[in-house]
């Protein structure tokens, strides 16, 4: 089971946070990283995105899937709000980077995100959202807003003693390369746009 290992402060364009990383053992390369706003009342319901790692749209800004711009967006959530992130290492929907550049390419040869992943073996999304009520707790957070379009998410916190209070949805406009992407998104995996 995952557990605090380190904290700081860290100040951000999006206000000043404490930075948390999560993970079985301190040798952990790559942490959960949970950002906690310094003005945050756990005693009202939380702001908070969960949101699963993706280096081609976090850091490299890829046109290809959305995660980039809902990671922006949910940062404004939580500054104004007063909330928290918690971003998993599930990168890939939990298949790696490597696998995901696997998947990259048999989606340029004419396989949707989902048929790419389970011709690689796959299943369609092998994240696990336990990692986040798990984190949620230990941070004592009771009740939530949750930042997301994704029903997988909600269904983690439903099943979960956390209380859902509500989402509060990222709306994102489709362009050109990512337009098939978000209609998988919507039609086969149930997001909520």
């Amino acid at each position: 089971m995952i557990q605090r290992q380190a904290q700081s402060e860290l100040p951000t364009i999006f206000g000043p946070f404490l930075i948390i990383a999560y993970s079985e053992l301190p040798s952990d390369l790559n942490p959960h990283i949970v950002l906690v706003h310094k003005e945050m009342d756990i005693l009202a319901p939380v702001p908070v995105r969960i949101h699963s790692e993706c280096l081609t749209g976090d850091i490299f800004r890829s046109t290809r899937c959305d995660c980039g711009e809902q990671l922006k967006q949910a940062m404004k959530i939580i500054e104004n709000k007063r909330g928290m992130l918690i971003y998993l290492r599930q990168e890939g929907r939990g298949i790696g980077l490597i696998n995901k550049l696997k998947a990259y390419d048999l989606q340029d040869k004419g396989l949707n995100t989902i048929d790419a992943n389970l011709h690689l073996g796959f299943q369609a999304d092998e994240r696990d959202y336990a990692l986040a009520v798990h984190i949620l707790k230990d941070l004592n957070v009771r009740s939530i807003d949750l930042i997301t379009n994704n029903p997988d998410k909600i269904e983690a916190i439903e099943n979960s003693s956390i209380t859902l209070r509500s989402r509060i949805p990222i709306i994102i406009a489709p362009g050109p390369s990512n337009q098939d992407y978000l209609n998988v998104k919507r039609l086969q995996m149930g997001h909520l746009f």
